[in-house]
């Protein structure tokens, strides 16, 4: 069943600022002192936010007679001419793969970055989303467009909204994502177009136009998303999508029109092989990790943190699928690491922290009884990679959270949150999810309870804690002359002995050292 569209409240006219005054004045004055027949219109985003009733910065001009570089050296001359300091003007060049698809101008009025562009229509070729340009009248401009309701104009010099596709105020007053030409002609001229419609349409809480949808999920859409759009772009795109304010419906909308296995595609040789339940999981966790920080509090993460908590939680079905990789095909890569690095090419610290907060996670899940009950630990030592100190079970909950916080650092909050969208039970069916049967505040109070514990334990910027012993005094005590192996294995020990022992001191730790090494000879 289609859900009805939002009821949404347009402006009838554009409310100015005082600075939005003094610019477009001040353009206009250049237009007159140069007798130019210029029409000068603020094209796309502007329009569309000012008739919401939203702030916008972002000012383009578009141009219907000359290129923005002309523009922006008619703009000079005539602050010359008034003997008002004259702007840089710097100049974007064409470039398609930024979707920059023509030379931009930029310079800078009252404390404020204006781009300048001229009006364009645009032809395709079959293989490419790369089209060729040419001027074009505003009417061309508007239809060319990826959406009605960013194809208005507010045209300066007549002080009025202009609706050349006869839809974009309607669109936007019944809060409909619509395309100004057929949508699958549209798609397949520029794919990216698709990503876009689904940002604007979570951002905004519009619908989808079902015309639009099924030409988004058809085949040829489909092939051309994956074979005409760089990897950077779609990357940028769902970026914005996890840092906008709709992330789960971005993504549910990206799952609804088969895009999913399209945009986050998948290395051959994965194990095990990713099920379509599994992408409906995929869903279901980014929503139940974006229900779970808006009970426990946003402001508990920074963007960065809660951008990496919500690819981590979108991801979490994956954790722990493989596949061949490096040389030889020899090593076993986390399938979420080329995801990031090579299906998004976002940042390789994005995908190294992603795949450390879903390390993190499997062992914080291991630690969360212990908090909860101080029940005697059993640990397995090959799960955590280290050999654990034979101490009291307070000493030892220190030292692994302890250890475990050093590995992940700042993310520790990030991972503890994902740990329990699996703790106490994991999420094993989407059905579950949409059931909502999925026990939020329980949830949220594991979360508070590890956290304070933590908190109390005084571990939560443990990894800034500095050794109290270093190399050269464990070979002193070792009798060696040069490290290896078995400074580097004391130094671990040492550490754990640090942790145990928050308030010792370096010779109780030497102390310590000198007697287990007493025991074993």
């Amino acid at each position: 069943m289609a859900s009805s569209p939002p009821s949404v409240q347009v402006r009838d006219i554009i409310d100015l600022t005082p600075k939005e005054t003094q610019i477009f004045q001040k353009l206009l004055e250049v237009v007159r002192h140069f007798s130019l027949p210029t029409q000068l219109r603020v094209a796309g985003g502007w329009v569309r936010d000012k008739l919401l009733g939203k702030e916008c910065y972002d000012i383009d001009i578009a141009l219907d007679d000359m290129l923005g570089r002309e523009f922006c050296e008619k703009v000079n001359d005539y602050l010359s001419y008034t003997g008002e300091e004259m702007q840089g003007i710097g100049v974007i060049q064409c470039n398609p793969d930024q979707s920059k698809h023509l030379e931009t101008a930029r310079m800078r009025l009252f404390d404020e970055w204006i781009d300048f562009v001229n009006l364009r229509s645009e032809d395709y070729s079959e293989n490419s989303r790369i089209p060729t340009m040419r001027f074009g009248t505003a009417e061309e401009d508007a239809y060319r467009r990826d959406l009605t309701i960013n194809s208005l104009f507010y045209n300066i010099n007549t002080s009025s909204v202009e609706d050349f596709t006869g839809r974009g105020i309607e669109d936007l007053k019944s809060g409909k994502i619509v395309t100004p030409l057929p949508p699958k002609d549209t798609f397949l001229d520029d794919p990216l177009r698709v990503l876009r419609a689904i940002r604007f349409g979570a951002r905004f809480g519009f619908i989808l136009d079902e015309d639009l949808k099924l030409a988004a999920s058809c085949d040829d859409v489909r092939a051309a998303i994956a074979d005409k759009i760089s990897r950077e772009r779609i990357g940028h795109e769902i970026d914005l999508m996890i840092s906008g304010n709709e992330p789960v419906k971005a993504m549910t909308y990206i799952c609804d029109l088969l895009l999913f296995s399209v945009v986050f595609s998948l290395p051959p040789n994965v194990k095990p092989a990713i099920s379509e339940e599994c992408v409906r999981l995929c869903v279901g966790y980014i929503n139940a990790g974006w229900n779970l920080l808006q009970l426990v509090g946003s402001s508990t993460f920074n963007d960065e943190q809660r951008r990496l908590y919500l690819y981590a939680a979108l991801f979490l079905p994956f954790r722990k699928t493989l596949y061949e990789g490096g040389k030889a095909r020899k090593l076993k890569i986390p399938v979420v690491n080329h995801i990031i690095r090579n299906s998004l090419k976002l940042r390789a610290s994005d995908a190294d922290t992603v795949v450390s907060i879903h390390s993190a996670v499997e062992k914080f899940i291991s630690l969360i009884p212990f908090i909860e009950s101080s029940e005697s630990m059993q640990i397995s030592e090959a799960e955590w990679g280290i050999e654990i100190l034979d101490l009291p079970v307070t000493s030892k909950l220190r030292i692994l959270t302890g250890l475990l916080l050093r590995e992940i650092k700042g993310f520790w909050r990030v991972a503890l949150m994902v740990s329990t969208l699996l703790y106490p039970s994991d999420i094993n069916h989407a059905e579950d999810i949409s059931k909502k049967n999925i026990q939020l505040d329980k949830r949220r109070k594991v979360f508070e309870m590890v956290e304070n514990a933590i908190v109390g334990l005084g571990l939560e910027e443990v990894w800034e804690l500095k050794p109290l012993v270093n190399g050269k005094d464990i070979m002193n005590v070792l009798q060696l002359k040069s490290g290896g192996p078995l400074v580097k294995d004391w130094q671990q020990k040492l550490i754990q002995w640090q942790l145990a022992h928050p308030s010792g001191t370096a010779e109780d730790c030497l102390d310590w050292m000198r007697q287990k090494r007493a025991k074993r000879s």
